[in-house]
């Protein structure tokens, strides 16, 4: 481990769960990378997703965004892509989307369709659905109001789903935020995870939560505390 991590790890116990506004304060304090460090949240779950009714997946508005500038796509046409550009969306089309998307071009965080376009999505399925990009409706990806849909995206809607570990991870905003702002996030997106509970799930749901930045160290957050 580099120096700056060695010394980092002498602020904290490894072996102990903090309380979130404790681990927040130490994962912002160690954030010291000459960039705007990321702060993520990895949550595990007592959940086996390769099960229906144990699958987590959703969306979660954070309060103060994540930080990062999200570039939005949206499949539409006629007055719905009117209302898609006037609501800030980046890239809007119908079939010349659908041409670069499958020529390899695919320059957009999040992708929007109204649900007349879903029949000509369905081309780009293989190429959108393994990098998580394909428009769903359980994810309000796939609605008549882009308007509202592209507003929600572009002020720091976070899309989430549970790994094949049993993991739930994503990015609460930047080092740069302050204490408040990542303390209110960081609960915000643990509170969408724990009403998000599958119907399938017995036993213990949420079984570890942890802190960390990109280049910074990883702090336990106590359970019983929140």
């Amino acid at each position: 481990m580099g120096k700056r991590i060695v010394n980092a790890y002498k602020s904290l116990d490894k072996n102990q769960a903090y309380s979130l506004k404790d681990a927040v304060k130490i994962v912002k304090e160690n954030a010291k990378a000459k960039f705007d460090e990321t702060i993520d949240i990895a949550i595990n779950l007592g959940v086996d997703p390769k099960y229906a009714d144990q699958m987590v997946r959703g969306v979660c508005s954070l309060p103060h965004g994540t930080g990062k500038k999200i570039r939005v796509a949206v499949l539409a046409q006629g007055e719905k892509a009117d209302q898609a550009k006037a609501a800030g969306a980046d890239i809007v089309g119908a079939e010349n989307l659908i041409d670069s998307i499958l020529a390899g071009k695919i320059d957009f965080d999040r992708c929007i369709a109204t649900p007349d376009m879903m029949g000509m999505a369905g081309k780009v399925a293989r190429v959108l659905g393994p990098k998580g990009l394909m428009p769903n409706p359980k994810l309000g990806t796939v609605t008549a109001d882009v308007e509202n849909a592209v507003k929600k995206a572009k002020a720091g809607e976070v899309q989430y789903r549970v790994e094949k570990a049993g993991i739930v991870h994503a990015g609460i905003g930047r080092a740069s935020f302050s204490e408040e702002q990542l303390y209110e996030n960081t609960k915000a997106f643990i509170d969408a995870i724990n009403k998000a509970k599958p119907s399938g799930v017995k036993g213990t749901y949420m079984k570890k939560v942890s802190l960390s930045s990109t280049m910074g160290v990883g702090v336990k957050v106590d359970l019983n505390a929140l």
